[in-house]
């Protein structure tokens, strides 16, 4: 399954910001910045990935739902869902 171009439109914008975010990271870390900067940026760049994850997974979501119901298929099994919340924690 693809990922929607509505989802990844958004995706692509955080993984963008975090990628600029990441590269603030190491420029403040090349600069010899304090300890309490460069960790509250590292934690930024964290975030938005965290949510770049999660806003794939809760499409995918739907969107599984949405065409197994369509077809007829059995919905992913708790297994399944909590391997996917897992691999982002």
């Amino acid at each position: 399954m693809k990922v929607e171009q509505e989802t990844t439109a958004a995706v692509l914008n955080r993984l963008r910001r975090a990628q600029g975010q990441l590269s603030g990271v190491i420029t403040m870390l090349e600069e010899g910045r304090e300890c309490e900067d460069v960790v509250t940026q590292l934690a930024a760049v964290s975030k938005a990935l965290d949510r770049a994850g999660f806003k794939i997974l809760a499409g995918g979501m739907r969107q599984c739902l949405t065409e197994e119901q369509q077809h007829n298929k059995p919905p992913m099994s708790q297994e399944q869902l909590e391997k996917l919340f897992l691999t982002l924690a």
